[in-house]
C-alpha cells in the first residue's frame, strides 16, 4: 500500500470515528430527552382531562428549549458536539415538534413563504394521513 493510499484510509477511518461519536452523542441526548418526555406525560396524567396535556406541554417546552439553545449556541459559538447532544439528541428525543417549529421559523425568517406553507401543511396533513394509514394497515 502506498503512502497516499494509507493516508486516504486513515482519513476515512477518522471520519468514520467522528460519525460514530456523533451518533453516540445524539443517542445519549435522545435517551435523556425520551425519559424527560415520559416524565412530563406522567406528571400531566393527573389533569383528569381527555385533552393531551402531556404532549402539548412537551411540544411547547421543547420549542422554548430549542429556541433558547439555538440562540445560546449562536451567541457562544458552541461546539457542534454540544449542539448534537442537546438540540438534535435531547430535544429530538423530547419532542420532534421543536425541530419542526425551528425549521419553520428559519423558512419564515429567510422569506421562503411558499416553502414554509408547503412544509408546515405537508408535515401536519401528511403526518395525520400516515398515522391513519399505519393504523389501518396494522388493524
Amino acid at each position: 500500500m502506498s503512502v497516499s493510499q494509507n493516508n486516504r484510509y486513515l482519513c476515512s477511518s477518522d471520519r468514520s470515528m467522528e460519525i460514530i461519536k456523533d451518533i453516540i452523542l445524539v443517542g445519549t441526548g435522545s435517551f435523556f430527552g425520551g425519559i424527560a418526555r415520559y416524565l412530563v406525560s406522567l406528571g400531566m396524567k393527573g389533569m383528569g382531562s381527555a385533552f393531551p396535556w402531556g404532549t402539548m406541554t412537551a411540544n411547547i417546552v421543547g420549542c422554548l428549549l430549542i429556541g433558547l439553545l439555538w440562540a445560546a449556541f449562536n451567541r457562544l459559538n458552541a461546539s457542534s458536539q454540544l449542539n448534537l447532544l442537546l438540540t438534535v439528541g435531547f430535544c429530538g428525543g423530547f419532542t420532534t415538534f421543536s425541530t419542526f417549529s425551528k425549521e419553520s421559523l428559519c423558512l419564515l425568517q429567510a422569506g421562503n413563504y411558499f416553502t414554509f406553507i408547503l412544509y408546515a401543511l405537508g408535515s401536519v396533513v401528511l403526518g395525520i394521513i400516515a398515522v391513519a394509514l399505519g393504523y389501518a394497515l396494522a388493524k
